[in-house]
Order: C-alpha cells, then structure tokens, then sequence
C-alpha cells in the first residue's frame, strides 16, 4: 500500500511538472488577461504539489495562469506550520467566504466605534487593523481591513465626513495608482555616474555642471537649474511646465552664454524631465552622466543651491506668475554672495577668472 501511495505520488508530480513547461510554453501564446475567480480545489491541489517542489510564486502564478499575488496571498494566508495542504487551505477559504463584507461590518456598532475612535487618535488604518486583534483576540466580529477602513474613511468623505483629515496625508481620496509594471524605466542610453571623470568628482577643473528643476506649485511651472561644481556659478531659467522639452530648451539656451571650453560635463538626476538627454547632450555639446536612484547627494552643490533659491522662491510659488527679471534677479544675487568654501570668494568672481582662461586659450 505504502508503494502504491508512492508511485501515484510520483506519477502526480510528474503530470504537474509537464504541466508547468507546457504552460510555460505556451504562455506566450495565452491571453494577457489573469481571470478574476476564486481559485477552485483542483488549482489548490497543484499548488500544493508545486510548493512541495520548492517552485516560487510567480512561477507557480505562471503554470496556472494566475496573478503571482493571488498565489502569494494564498499562501500567506492558507499556510499552517506544517506547509500548505490543498485540503485544509479549500476548506479555510470556503469558510472565510462565507463571512460578511467590510461594508456589512458597518452594522456592528462596537467595530465602527472602536475604529471611529482610533482614527480620531490619528491611529493609521494599519495600525488600528492589526491592534484589534489583540484588543478582541476571542471576537471574531471584531475585525476588519486597513483597505476596509480607508473604504470607509473616503466614502465617507463625499458625503462631507472629516475622518480623512486624520490619516498621515489628509486627502480625502486615494490617489489613482499606477498599473503593475508601469514603473519608472531608465533609457539604456544613460552612462551611470560611476562612470564620469574622476577630476569631475575632486573639482579638479572648471566646467562640469549639475542640472535639476525646482518645482513650484503641482503641476505649474518651474526653474530649470545648473550650477557649475567648482565655481558654485548658477545659471537658472523659468519654464512653462516640467517636461523634457521645456527642461532642454532653458539649459541649452542658457549655455550659449558659456564658452565651449567651459561645457564639459553635466550631472543630472533620473526625473522624466531629464529623459531626452541626448538632444541636450547634441544642442549644448555636454557629456550627461546620471546619478543612482533616490542619491541626490550626489549632486550635493547643486541640491544645496536650490534650497538657497528657497530663499526667494519659497515652496508653492506659482513660477507662472514670477517674472524673468525676478529669476534673474535672485540669480545675480546667489552668485555675488560670498562662499566660505571658496576662500570667500564669489562664484562670480571665481567663473570669471575661468572663462577669462577660456577666452585668453
């Protein structure tokens, strides 16, 4: 008996891993589109057969067609210590079905008091999730989602409730989220900036710059930036919007006042403003080289020299009603201010020593 369960163990195991590679076969060939249906027993039972073959989520979502986050959640929340068994797993979902939905939730009035009370406390809906079940451990009724409550929160607030003003940023309704795999992408043209000069990062030569945008208020106008590394010299320009477009036409037109000997480099972060880098790269003749994601110390003088123009820009300002007079102005100002790591030098002063060189070669 013993080698029978055996053999029809192995057969089975056998029969799923053919499924897989047929699957993964012809998943090219397979509608894009995951179905949005409960996962049936049979599925479950491959499930079990793939976990016992050490198979990852998403490849076990691939052999069943299956979103890798309907696998991962049901496995999270199907397990026990002794693994994932079909049965038992059918059996528990079967259950939790059965159990009435977050808005049926709304007619036990102790839950709707216990998170009414919690949110006014400026609790988050995840922390206030997880915290009743260790206040109500024995009451079932007593439970309820982070998604659920935020259900109830924005419902509420088209119908002018003031709960919302109480999560950690206040709107009233969720964002609209990205698609998965609609993340930001990198032009595989891009020369990281592990790559760039190494007198480029000890300031050993004039003419590198560092370029960014200092935005005002959302979705409004902005200042295109570049400020050369050693001299401190800024050079900056008002745009209409934030797109690549706008962000190339103020640099270039602001590097026709540098002489070409003086436009080396160009140190740029990964903002979509920065995306048609190669039509700034052919229109200013500056090598562009990127920072890593979220290291914007690494273009640290740059960093500090729009927190400056803070000063005369504070955040908010609409750059649609500033005029061109008052960037230059504040410009002017910045770069005729005295530095302390240029020997209290200007960087007027220092640039001009620069692009006297440049001249006089």
């Amino acid at each position: 008996m013993h080698h029978l369960k055996e053999r029809q163990k192995n057969e089975g195991a056998q029969w799923v891993l053919w499924y897989f590679d047929s699957a993964n076969q012809q998943r090219t060939r397979r509608s894009s589109t995951v179905p949005h249906t409960h996962l049936t027993a049979e599925e479950r039972k491959f499930i079990e057969v793939f976990v016992s073959k050490n198979m990852s989520s998403r490849d076990i979502a691939i052999a069943l067609n299956r979103s890798h986050s309907s696998i991962s959640r049901e496995l999270r929340r199907n397990s026990s210590r002794s693994g994932y068994r079909s049965e038992t797993a059918h059996k528990r979902a079967e259950s939790r079905r059965k159990q009435p939905r977050h808005f049926r939730r709304q007619q036990h009035e102790p839950l709707v008091s216990y998170v009414d009370k919690k949110l006014r406390k400026d609790w988050s809906p995840e922390q206030i999730a997880n915290r009743i079940r260790k206040d109500y451990s024995d009451d079932e009724r007593m439970r309820i989602s982070a998604e659920a409550i935020y259900a109830w929160v924005y419902t509420a607030a088209r119908y002018e409730g003031t709960l919302h003003k109480h999560l950690r940023r206040g709107r009233h309704r969720r964002r609209r989220q990205k698609l998965y795999g609609q993340g930001k992408r990198y032009s595989p043209d891009r020369v990281s900036i592990a790559d760039r000069p190494v007198e480029v990062a000890d300031r050993g030569r004039f003419g590198d710059w560092e370029g960014d945008m200092v935005s005002g208020s959302a979705g409004k106008a902005a200042l295109a930036t570049c400020l050369e590394r050693k001299s401190r010299f800024l050079l900056a320009a008002r745009t209409e919007d934030k797109k690549a477009v706008s962000f190339n036409a103020a640099i270039a037109t602001e590097m026709q006042t540098i002489p070409a000997e003086l436009r080396k480099t160009l140190t740029l972060d990964n903002g979509s403003e920065m995306a048609n880098f190669k039509e700034l790269e052919e229109a200013t003749g500056l090598a562009t080289y990127f920072c890593d994601p979220h290291s914007p110390w690494q273009r640290g003088a740059n960093e500090n020299c729009n927190g400056l123009l803070r000063q005369y820009f504070p955040r908010g300002t609409n750059f649609r009603s500033v005029k061109d007079k008052a960037v230059e102005k504040a410009v002017d100002l910045l770069n005729n201010r005295p530095r302390k790591c240029l020997g209290y030098q200007t960087p007027a002063e220092v640039f001009a020593a620069a692009q006297g060189g440049a001249f006089a070669n």
